[in-house]
Parts: structure tokens; C-alpha cells; sequence
């Protein structure tokens, strides 16, 4: 597989992983007060989950560019 193949199916894997986070955080804040005590924390981690993507997808953009 090329470079840029190896990127795109990274990007898949990362894109599944920020939708998860994304709707673990959407589920949270659904069942609040219930668990206020992990807001920050999955909170983080879908932030870092969306990074990662964002860095995948602009280093494709270079890649292709």
C-alpha cells in the first residue's frame, strides 16, 4: 500500500473513534446530573479523538497537494 492508502484507512479508524467519542459525550450530557463528574474527561477525550483527525486529514491535504 502506498503512503497516502495507509493515511486514508488511518483515517477511517480515527474518524470511527471520533464519532464514538462524540456520541459518548452526547449520551452524558443526555443523563446529566448523572455523571457530572466525567464531563471533563470525556470531554478530553473527544477532543484529542477530533485532533487526531484534524492532523490526519491535513497531512492527506499535503500528501495530495
Amino acid at each position: 500500500m502506498s503512503e497516502i492508502d495507509d493515511l486514508k484507512a488511518e483515517i477511517k479508524k480515527l474518524s470511527a473513534q471520533a464519532i464514538k467519542a462524540k456520541m459518548d459525550l452526547h449520551d452524558l450530557s443526555e443523563e446529566l446530573p448523572v455523571g457530572w463528574q466525567t464531563v471533563a474527561s470525556v470531554a478530553t477525550q473527544t477532543q484529542t479523538a477530533y485532533q487526531k483527525l484534524h492532523e490526519a486529514r491535513e497531512r492527506l491535504k499535503s500528501l495530495e497537494g
